[in-house]
């Protein structure tokens, strides 16, 4: 068997992080339409009949005039804030015949 030369190593190692990173992070959705609302830490933008409200941070990139009237396409992900577990029914049920 042929080794591999350090470098070509470097670059399988970097090539698989990439692809393990790419693959966690989470679908990157759409939302079209005029801007109704911007503040320092949302927009809010119609859609149809809808009134999408949009977080944004310091990291968010804006390109262009973001302003009230401006018809915009935002990029998002969904991210949980909490997550709730309940139990299931018939665990429940199993524990108040005991």
């Amino acid at each position: 068997m042929k080794k591999m030369s350090s470098l070509a190593a470097v670059s399988l190692a970097g090539l698989l992080l990439a692809a393990a990173a790419s693959a966690a992070t989470a679908k990157t959705y759409q939302v079209t339409g005029p801007v109704l609302e911007v503040s320092g830490d949302m927009i809010v933008v119609q859609k149809g009949k809808d009134r999408w409200e949009v977080a944004r941070d310091g990291s968010t990139k804006v390109n262009g005039d973001l302003k009230v009237g401006s018809k915009v396409t935002i990029d998002y992900r969904m991210t949980a804030t909490s997550v709730e577990v309940k139990a299931e029914k018939a665990a429940a049920s199993k524990a108040k015949k005991k």
